[in-house]
């Protein structure tokens, strides 16, 4: 979760500076990849297998991870767009991810 909001966060600022600056080229930092190769395991294929056995491997492996991140960014979405229905302009969406992000850090703690 730490990483879905780190890439959020960061998408954000992106933004921002893409208006303030139109036209300048913005630099990507990587988040993107750094969440992929932290999150999804390395998967090991039998020299023999198949094409169908391979794709059956690379599901079944993948799979759980995949899940796990589209909660994530659904999990997001869904507080955000909380906040946006209810009208709210006491509350960002920086503090909106600063919440989340704090809730979840609590959690990897214990």
């Amino acid at each position: 979760m730490q990483r879905v909001v780190g890439i959020l966060t960061e998408s954000l600022e992106m933004r921002r500076q893409v208006r303030e600056n139109p036209g300048k080229q913005i630099a990507l930092t990587g988040a993107i990849s750094a969440l992929l190769a932290e999150t999804l395991p390395h998967i090991h294929l039998p020299a023999d297998a198949g094409g169908q056995a391979a794709a059956a491997i690379v599901t079944e492996e993948l799979g759980p991870t995949i899940v796990s991140i589209a909660n994530c960014f659904s999990f997001a979405f869904v507080q955000l767009a909380e906040v946006h229905d209810e009208g709210r302009t006491d509350i960002s969406t920086t503090d909106v991810l600063r919440s989340i992000s704090l809730r979840f850090a609590g959690e990897t703690e214990q």
